[in-house]
């Protein structure tokens, strides 16, 4: 249960903070929550495939899921034409 709730708040807090390095705006809550969930899959298998590892604590976690959703962002962006 505590692995969930982690989750849950890691995705927020990647997905807010990738919406305010691409966009310079906040998404809300729930969208930064799926951002930040989708963009710690992108991040992870990404950096399983350059073989980059930031390390197992809640700091890399948040990273690797930062990176991932700023790629998500930015392709959504260039999809969208924002």
């Amino acid at each position: 249960m505590i692995d969930l709730i982690i989750s849950i708040v890691v995705g927020i807090l990647a997905g807010a903070i990738a919406g305010k390095i691409v966009n310079k705006s906040g998404n809300g809550c729930l969208l930064n929550l799926v951002i930040g969930i989708v963009g710690g899959m992108i991040g992870g298998w990404l950096l399983g495939v350059l073989g980059i590892n930031l390390g197992l604590g809640i700091i890399g976690t948040i990273i690797t899921a930062v990176i991932g959703a700023v790629i998500l962002l930015w392709v959504w962006n260039l999809i969208t034409k924002k």
